[in-house]
């Protein structure tokens, strides 16, 4: 078919045939109730046939508030519910067009300069380049990142770009009569490629072999297995808020408190598939090789408490526990909700959320689970509403709440650890979930507040705040408040919108109209004075970076009234990341990128008088 396709234009040529229109003289009889089916606008990675339409309309705003939605029909992968084995992947769609499909074939093209404004037109989904007089073809082609058919057969090429891995949409790929002797182990990214033309080549007889005889899938693997490591990249930067005057001044001032904090979620075994991650070496997607690079990572970073999302069950006992504990870490860790259903042994393979704090630094005081649907249950006006039932109740998502108090000078801190649902078309259900979390931080922030503090006498004497009286708190807003997680929401999102604003209305677009009792009677509020961290330093890389998408969907929010930000750890660096297709790889164990924050404490602003503390044997309060 493709040697048979030598005439200029040919393709174009035969679509225009297709196309037109045969003028019939009889009148077709339609029915005119029929309701013409919608054609979704995502497509299915494995189902190449799915209906596509480059004419689309843009998505709206309120289709925006979700990581697929966000500019692009996709979705983040890694926190897809079970089962794994059969969740869909959706690929990205490009930027909307009046036309997806470019034949400049068969009209002797002798080159293509690296200026070509070919290479602008990224809306591009079918590409043919054959039977042209072609030597080489520029790196630039790894612009056109939508690119499912690309055909340079018939040219004159002894070699291609190693650049052409960036097209990670690719089905068809043709390189038939050409000199090509061997393919750079980069085309191994090509995870989605269906069919790699190859004939007609003085093809290396190892790589001819595989995929004669394996077809391509296996050429494909092979060549992702066996690629060298990339170049590693650099450090990332702490992006600092505070001047060197003031850092040193804080340095230098023993009543300043800071503390650090770190939100990763890691990827856990379970989700971390071939069909998922096909673009990933096989060697750098098992968990024995991901596993020292997170440790490593979160271990290097020391902060004092670690937020970690995704950790399954029989890793956080076996692994985690085990080793943080040498750096004086202790942890909370709950499962997902669904794990009460399951027998013993695969209860070990649900993932939770982790939290780690520094034992030497903090003391626990208080730990609470929120398990959103049950949650939502408990709520009277939640009660006779058939989307809660419907669309709330049979998502398994968590967030784990701990108090803590600072052993040397007694200062309080509440750090919430969250998961929310990652569908986009539940994204009703993600802000529903974050208001849940809000509203149940509320209560334990206001039972914390009422706890008393302990006598001067029980705080660490080597503390030079120790002398003096721990800080009381008039209220749970008054109280240092970290809320972590991977919120699957861009900042566009509803749910972004609540925690920054402190309230959203009841008629919010991301409630899609579904009704959720007094949030869609009343509206949402919050006092907590909530922002986050990297928005308050200017900076807002990516958290997560997949070949279908690319945003920011993890957030270290903090409230402005008790702390404030002395720095964050900045972002991957950008040349870096323009020459990988996506992660997990070599250097980054999750899809996700780890954010670290560093705050310091507001001493609170007003105090009232309690009573006296009444402490039994063991120091414990009662």
């Amino acid at each position: 078919m493709i040697r048979s396709s030598r005439s200029p234009h040919h393709r174009a040529r035969a679509s225009a045939m297709a196309s037109r229109t045969v003028t019939k003289s009889a009148i077709p009889i339609t029915n005119p109730n029929l309701v013409k089916p919608v054609v979704s606008t995502e497509v299915l990675e494995g189902q190449p046939d799915a209906p596509t339409s480059s004419s689309t309309p843009a998505p709206t705003s309120a289709s925006e508030s979700s990581p697929s939605l966000a500019g692009s029909m996709v979705n983040h992968p890694s926190s897809t519910v079970a089962p794994i084995a059969e969740a869909p992947r959706l690929t990205a769609k490009p930027p909307q067009n009046t036309w997806s499909s470019l034949d400049m074939g068969g009209v002797n093209i002798k080159t293509l300069p690296p200026t070509s404004g070919l290479f602008s037109f990224t809306f591009l989904i079918n590409l043919y380049l054959n039977h042209n007089a072609l030597s080489s073809i520029p790196p630039e082609i790894a612009k056109l990142r939508h690119l499912e058919v690309l055909d340079l057969s018939g040219n004159a090429l002894s070699s291609v770009p190693p650049e052409l891995g960036m097209l990670t949409h690719l089905k068809e790929l043709y390189l038939f009569d050409n000199r090509l002797i061997t393919l750079p182990p980069e085309l191994g990214s090509l995870h989605q490629l269906q069919t790699l033309g190859v004939e007609g080549n003085p093809l290396d007889a190892s790589l001819m072999v595989i995929v004669q005889k394996d077809g391509t899938p296996a050429l494909i693997s092979f060549l992702r297995d066996s690629c060298p490591l990339p170049v590693a990249p650099p450090e990332r930067v702490w992006k600092n808020v505070v001047t060197p005057a003031e850092r040193e001044a804080m340095n230098n001032d023993p009543h300043t408190e800071t503390f650090s904090v770190l939100c990763y979620n890691i990827l856990c075994e379970k989700y971390a598939t071939e069909r998922l991650y096909g673009y990933t070496p096989s060697w750098a997607l098992s968990w024995d090789y991901r596993k020292e690079l997170i440790l490593t990572e979160v271990m290097n970073y020391d902060a004092d408490f670690l937020c970690l999302q995704e950790v399954d069950t029989a890793q956080y006992e076996d692994y985690f526990v085990k080793h943080l504990q040498g750096q004086d870490y202790e942890g909370v860790y709950y499962p997902k909700s669904r794990y009460k259903t399951m027998s013993d042994a695969d209860r070990r393979q649900v993932d939770g959320c982790a939290t780690f704090y520094k034992a030497d630094k903090y003391l626990l005081v208080e730990r609470q689970l929120i398990e959103f649907s049950t949650v939502a249950m408990q709520r009277p006006d939640f009660k006779k509403t058939d989307d809660m039932f419907n669309r709330v109740l049979g998502k398994d998502h968590i967030a784990v709440v701990c108090c803590f108090e600072n052993k040397e000078t007694g200062t309080r801190v509440i750090v919430a650890n969250a998961h929310i649902h990652w569908d986009p078309n539940f994204r009703d259900v993600k802000l529903i979930q974050v208001a849940l979390l809000v509203d149940e931080i509320e209560k334990i922030a206001a039972y914390f507040c009422k706890l008393p503090p302990r006598p001067p006498g029980n705080l660490d004497e080597k503390s030079p705040l120790s002398l003096g009286s721990p800080p009381m708190y008039t209220d749970g807003t008054k109280i240092p408040l970290v809320i972590c997680g991977d919120f699957n929401s861009v900042p566009s999102s509803g749910v972004y919108e609540f925690l920054s604003n402190g309230s959203a209305p009841p008629d919010h677009p991301d409630f899609m109209s579904h009704l959720y009792g007094r949030y869609t009677t009343e509206g949402l509020r919050h006092k907590f004075g909530l922002k986050s961290s990297y928005a308050a330093a200017g900076d807002s890389p990516l958290t997560n970076y997949t070949p279908s998408f690319r945003g920011v969907i993890d957030y270290i929010w903090y409230g402005t009234g008790n702390l404030a930000v002395n720095a964050v750890l900045g972002g991957v660096d950008k040349t870096y990341l323009g020459k990988v297709v996506g992660f997990p790889n070599a250097h980054f164990p999750s899809d996700h990128v780890c954010l670290v924050s560093e705050f310091r404490v507001k001493p609170p602003r007003e105090s009232v008088s309690r009573p006296p503390p009444i402490f039994s044997p063991n120091g414990a309060h009662s």
